[in-house]
């Protein structure tokens, strides 16, 4: 599948590996960008990016930043909308105890571009029976 996509940078996202899920997004910034500790800021990537109806972009955090440096994304996971033209942006937060600086062409995150259906609601006032019923957060882990 091809997705066009405008680039400031002029550089495409790139997939590291040959089997790798996401392609990497880099910061595009005149300035480094200082996040402090517990601060929130949207890091531009100057990227534009068309995405085909039934697919989103979804933008997830770098591991390596999370488990090294506490920094992750504010909504944990963003998803870009295949009606969406504007810049990708990226929520990023800094969960560490220092202060993180974000140089133009550093990975911030990965994009993962995934398949997605919308689904017609069918109101009703019941649902069918399933074994696991309305059990909640951490039921399936309880032994009974």
């Amino acid at each position: 599948m091809k997705v066009r996509m405008i680039s400031l940078s002029g550089a495409a996202p790139q997939y590291a590996t040959p089997g790798a899920a996401g392609m990497d997004l880099r910061a595009y910034t005149e300035e480094p960008i200082v996040l402090r500790p517990m601060e929130r800021r949207l890091i531009p990537t100057g990227l534009f990016i068309e995405i085909p109806v039934g697919y989103e972009g979804q933008v997830r955090a770098r591991s390596g930043l999370a488990i090294k440096h506490g920094i992750g994304l504010v909504n944990s996971v963003g998803t870009i909308d295949a009606d969406y033209r504007g810049e990708v942006k990226v929520p990023m937060i800094n969960f560490g105890s220092e202060d993180f600086v974000i140089n133009n062409g550093d990975r911030i995150a990965q994009l993962v571009i995934a398949k997605c259906e919308q689904v017609e609601i069918e109101l009703t006032e019941e649902l069918s029976e399933s074994d696991r019923g309305a059990g909640g957060f951490g039921h399936t882990g309880v032994q009974g």
